[in-house]
């Protein structure tokens, strides 16, 4: 059998290169190949990282009389939702409507036409707990098309016709951008659902808020809302002291099964984990929490340590699962630990102190009477040098256990929202080590991904960009990371490679007509249905990234037809707002940034200046709402901001201004900060 897998970029489709499944990647040929020998399609769409797609591939893929049957009636194809979200979405929105539920791995059958007729998720080989073996509904779907091929493919022309016929409700948003009307409404919004006594948003399971806290911060940075502010702190602080948190070597967890933050689905995201240390950052930004400012450094330092690859990008996810040391493959079991665990590492007396501290029990929070570590509510109730040294000796033994699985291809969105995260946190607390990660892992896109026609590759392994097309995701997120970096290195190269993108986002993605804003360019394989969404998942969407690199963009240059881009797009955000606040998030904080200005900040002088720079941090850490920096020598002409903005004095200035409308420029520090962090009257 022909390995058609061993050549792919994907580590989840190389994952599956050995099964006795003869599979396909989702390419033209394999829809050739149905039609040529009559049968359906097996689609089955899953990540590296995903837990039940392991178990399937063991229980199913793995076993020879369900691959040979499998082989003979139908045609395999294996897709990585991480490569193609395009695929993933659209069929996912049939599995949804369908069985009114969904998750992966997704399990779809469809016609030599791609028309999916029978859905499901996780199947188990044989039937369980009253859900059929996954041979049985092989069986079934092959009697179906054999003996009843009429009324398949009469569901399947129905399933696509209604999907494709479906409008999106954001008719009715205009297309301006929401005002502070809407803000408050979404807040109360979020207070309604907020969960007061644990943190967070809604019940089991419970996964980190990431997009929905940094609006809350922004709305406290521009109303001094302390409500808003509460809401973040607290949940910020329950995460970081639940489980979900890694204790030892820092980064999150991608969610927790219980309400309390405490048993986490353990496997780490680079997405989660940028946009946290962002959170992080930003939250001691608006309030020196301590707490705030470890996360976003161990957060930080955990994505460089076991994320960045030899190319200088960074790897997409660490899996759930690892051998126990037993030979088994066990979710978590490279971060549980038992009383007696702990104290054959540290010995009694500090094995005790470890087992009060971290909250590890006899019981245990996970299977087998092991723990998670977690912190208790209160600081300080044990010796802080003490506790620094068991976590030390507990992470390098640790760090003896075998190590999850890693996902290293390299998604761009996910490394744009890493070079964001890492650049700030590393202007913010002197870590230049931390900005040169940043502007490696941005040099990578630049290099590999990007191509000034042709717009974004969406992944690479190994340095080499793989086939798949960027979506708008990529395009936003990318963008904005690099007007970060621009802003925190003074580099406007960066701001330049973020207009080409966003050239191409007005181009290739945008609904000319309406202003909205489409996943997949005008130019993308064509599916169904072309994918729009203008709601976060686990990510920001690629509308309202793209809407806010927009609106970042135009504050640099003084691009009024990216403004007028950004807030058409921001429409949807006015609508939704007042629905569906926890599913907006990053279009509420990009509407906080709209509403603010957002503030254009431009710093004059020297840039190795003690002077300027003293200007330039001050800046960097001002709380106003999506402020853009630009810093530059007097005359320079990399930053738009920068244009005939003089030194004042023969000193270095801060000019703020809204619109390229200024304010009397400032050489002191202290005035400018007081400026940026002072909210709105």
């Amino acid at each position: 059998m022909a390995n058609r897998l061993a050549q792919a970029t994907s580590p989840y489709l190389l994952q599956h290169a050995d099964n006795p499944v003869d599979w396909w990647e989702w390419e033209p040929a394999a829809f050739e190949e149905a039609r040529r020998r009559d049968v359906p399609l097996l689609l089955s769409v899953g990540y590296s990282s995903c837990h039940w797609c392991h178990v399937m591939a063991h229980e199913s893929f793995e076993d020879e009389t369900i691959a040979a049957y499998l082989n003979e009636h139908f045609v395999p194809v294996k897709v990585d939702r991480e490569e193609r979200p395009d695929v993933d979405a659209v069929y996912m929105e049939a599995v949804q409507a369908a069985t009114g539920q969904g998750g992966w791995p997704m399990t779809v059958f469809l016609t030599p036409d791609a028309e999916p007729f029978y859905f499901g998720t996780y199947f188990p080989p044989s039937p369980r707990h009253g859900q059929p073996g996954f041979l049985q509904v092989l069986q079934g779907v092959h009697a179906a098309w054999a003996e009843r091929r009429d009324e398949v493919t009469d569901v399947a022309g129905k399933i696509v016709q209604d999907l494709s016929g479906r409008v999106m409700p954001f008719g009715d948003a205009g297309d301006s951008a929401p005002g502070e009307e809407d803000m408050a409404a979404a807040l109360l919004g979020l207070t309604r659902e907020y969960d007061a006594v644990r943190g967070g948003f809604g019940g089991a399971p419970k996964f980190p808020p990431s997009m929905v806290l940094e609006f809350l911060l922004r709305h406290h940075a521009r109303t001094g809302s302390e409500g808003a502010l509460q809401m973040a702190a607290d949940t910020c602080e329950r995460m970081a002291r639940g489980g979900i948190y890694d204790q030892l070597g820092g980064g999150f967890a991608r969610y927790s099964v219980d309400r309390d933050w405490i048993v986490p689905h353990f496997e780490k995201m680079l997405y989660d984990n940028a946009l946290l240390c962002r959170v992080y950052a930003h939250l001691w930004r608006a309030t020196g929490s301590d707490l705030a400012r470890r996360v976003a450094l161990e957060t930080a330092d955990f994505m460089v340590r076991e994320l960045r690859t030899a190319e200088g990008g960074f790897a997409s996810a660490l899996d759930a699962d690892s051998d126990d040391g037993a030979g088994r493959h066990v979710e978590g079991a490279y971060y549980v630990w038992t009383p007696e665990q702990l104290t054959e590492v540290l010995g009694e007396e500090d094995g005790e102190l470890a087992a009060r501290h971290f909250g590890v029990t006899e019981e245990g929070t996970f299977e087998e009477g092991a723990s998670v570590l977690r912190l208790p509510q209160q600081e300080g109730v044990f010796d802080a040098d003490r506790i620094a040294s068991i976590r030390r000796r507990l992470a390098e033994a640790r760090s003896r256990r075998p190590a999850p699985g890693r996902d290293d291809k390299v998604v761009a969105a996910w490394n744009g929202l890493a070079v964001a995260a890492l650049a700030e946190t590393g202007a913010y607390f002197a870590r230049p080590d931390l900005v040169e990660a940043a502007v490696a892992a941005a040099d990578l896109l630049v290099r590999v991904h990007m191509d000034e026609h042709a717009g974004l590759a969406r992944t690479s392994r190994d340095g080499r960009a793989g086939a798949n097309a960027g979506v708008l995701e990529d395009y936003g997120d990318v963008a904005e990371g690099l007007i970060t970096l621009a802003g925190v290195t003074g580099e406007g190269v960066w701001l330049d490679f973020a207009g080409l993108l966003l050239g191409h986002v007005r181009e290739r993605f945008t609904d000319e007509e309406s202003g909205t804003l489409y996943d997949t360019a005008a130019d993308a394989e064509r599916l169904f249905r072309r994918p729009q969404d203008p709601t976060d998942n686990a990510a920001p969407s690629g509308w309202t990234a793209a809407a806010g690199a927009m609106l970042s963009y135009a504050a640099h240059t003084g691009s009024d037809e990216h403004r007028t881009a950004a807030e058409r797009a921001l429409g949807v955000v006015r609508l939704l707002s007042r629905r569906v606040p926890r599913f907006i998030g990053w279009g509420l904080a990009v509407a906080e940034a709209g509403i603010d200005g957002p503030r254009e900040v431009a710093l004059v002088g020297p840039r190795d200046d003690e002077a300027t720079r003293a200007l330039h941090r001050t800046a960097l850490l001002g709380t106003a709402p999506g402020a853009v920096v630009a810093v530059g020598a007097e005359g320079g002409d990399e930053f738009p901001l920068l244009a005939d903005r003089p030194l004042v004095g023969g000193a270095p200035a801060a000019y703020v201004c809204r619109h390229f409308t200024c304010d009397a420029p400032t050489t002191d520090p202290s005035h400018l900060a007081q400026v940026l962090n002072a909210p709105q009257a």
